[in-house]
């Protein structure tokens, strides 16, 4: 046995983030019968969390069942609801809707996408029905309807997945238990300073207000936008994302909840931004993403107001952030998570996966007291790619727009983009394919449902899809329409189903 394992991990900072990071480590680390390691999380109630991530992708559930939480229980004390997918209002163009759905459009035919046989038949026939109806969550969205796929034996209409809609202090709050349950010790005060060896550079303390000092092996920074380790101690650099992703505001406000319990998050674009709303059982969260170069705080917070389907229950709550990420997550003995390490806008509810992310990363990079710097690499390599195709996809919903009614969209429809977009956008118009950069990101129904919502009509398809008979695909589009069709009729309500059988 190697004698310099880890025996202390300090997080410093709490909320989403750091009981994120928390629970799986608590889970994995420290209780462990013959090498034990002490996790201790320092946060300070007088330092607020953001808490407008209440959005998520489908990966929150792979991260919920490992830590092996009750379904039923987590539904309940999260106030959830389910999520398909996202509406998009008034993206592309003014009175534009598409449905960003969690799902595929079919199964391939003859190892073909069911998108290029679609663009075969819409050459080939008039009035060829959207593309989403063959979307099983999206037709789902559309009539308000959720049952979870049936996972066990999955038939054509199953091929579909989900997140949740949450409140991000109450996930906070529920993991916090857990963890404290396994043995992670919570420390309440105010971090005023780091204290580093004069040697290594290594983080060997951080000092509280009170004088206390916690002492660690490795420190995790959930400190938020501060980033009071990896940047404030250091020093990491930050690479700013603003020229391609001008928002740089929010504003953020709950209102009362209308009766009908939507499965799916809504965007609405506006003049110099987008407003978000995402259905939770007790409340709506609401939002206005903005930049505050195109527009003023004030009338973003009346854009917002106006926005309202509910009665606010508070005062909109303003954020300022950066849009980018550190230029390394790593460094030394300490990994920053959650905003710390970067931000990319909310926009596809990406925050909490790249949270699950590096949690994840770090538990299969985990280090001895030494942190060799490979693994810090390593990590640095994964992490930042991920962060690149997630501004990648981001910036594709502001560049395809064809709005021209604000100095903001005209700004973002002539903005320079990635090289690494500007490939993707150019060979989907061309052929129809999609260029999969990061294959644990963004899948390719994602990318064809964004390309085709925003107008990028592919101008041909995939020649081979000529190999299949057209009268064969055109039966099979038919069919599989006719099924999801039945199927959602045969659906509860989501709001039926959340609320369970005996309400």
């Amino acid at each position: 046995m190697q004698g310099d394992a880890i025996r202390r991990i300090v997080i410093v900072g709490g909320g989403t983030a750091g009981w994120m990071t928390a629970a799986p480590l608590a889970q994995r680390l420290a209780r462990h019968p013959t090498q034990p390691c002490e996790v201790m999380l320092v946060e300070s109630p007088e330092i607020g969390t953001i808490g407008v991530g209440e959005a998520t992708l489908p990966t929150i559930r792979a991260y919920n069942d490992a830590l092996g939480l009750d379904h039923a229980d987590f539904i309940a004390k999260t106030q959830a609801s389910f999520k398909l997918g996202i509406e998009f209002k008034d993206w592309g163009h003014i009175g534009n809707r598409f449905f960003h759905a969690f799902g595929d459009f079919g199964p391939p035919l003859a190892g073909i996408s069911a998108h290029q046989h679609w663009l075969r038949l819409a050459q080939a026939f008039n009035h060829m029905p959207d593309l989403e109806n063959w979307s099983m969550p999206s037709v789902m969205a559309r009539h308000g309807k959720f049952l979870p796929p049936n996972e066990q034996t999955p038939g054509l209409t199953d091929a579909y997945s989900y997140g949740f809609h949450f409140d991000a202090s109450l996930y906070a709050r529920y993991l916090r238990d857990y963890a404290v349950a396994r043995g992670v010790e919570r420390v309440e005060g105010m971090v005023v300073d780091v204290e580093q060896h004069p040697q290594s550079g290594f983080v060997t303390a951080v000092k509280l207000r009170d004088g206390r000092r916690l002492e660690g092996d490795l420190f995790i920074d959930c400190s938020g936008f501060r980033g009071l380790l990896i940047e404030g101690a250091l020093k990491a650099g930050y690479e700013d994302w603003s020229a391609y992703l001008p928002c740089n505001s929010a504003l953020a406000v709950p209102c009362a909840s209308v009766p009908q319990l939507t499965p799916f998050t809504r965007s609405t674009a506006k003049a110099a931004g987008w407003l978000w709303r995402i259905p939770l059982q007790h409340r709506t969260g609401n939002g206005h993403v903005y930049s505050n170069g195109f527009t003023s705080d004030e009338q973003a917070r009346q854009v917002l107001l106006d926005g309202l389907d509910g009665e606010a229950l508070d005062e909109p709550r303003q954020l300022r952030f950066v849009t980018g990420r550190r230029r390394k997550s790593w460094v030394k003995n300490v990994v920053a998570i959650g905003l710390s390490a970067g931000f990319v806008e909310p926009l596809e509810s990406t925050s909490i996966n790249l949270i699950e992310t590096a949690v994840g990363k770090l538990l299969e990079l985990f280090p001895d007291r030494a942190c060799r710097p490979e693994l810090a690499d390593e990590f640095n390599r994964v992490m930042g790619g991920r962060y690149e195709s997630v501004r990648d996809f981001i910036v594709l919903h502001y560049k395809l727009t064809k709005r021209d009614d604000s100095d903001f969209w005209r700004y973002c429809a002539g903005m320079a983009i990635p090289d690494s977009l500007r490939h993707q956008i150019e060979l989907f118009r061309e052929t129809g394919r999609v260029a999969i950069v990061d294959r644990g990101g963004f899948a390719e129904p994602s990318f064809v449902a964004m390309m085709m919502g925003l107008g990028a009509a592919p101008k041909r398809y995939d020649p081979l899809a000529d190999r299949v008979d057209i009268r064969a695909v055109h039966g099979h589009f038919a069919g599989l329409r006719d099924m999801i069709a039945q199927a959602v009729t045969r659906m509860p309500d989501h709001g039926a189903y959340v609320a369970g059988p005996d309400k």
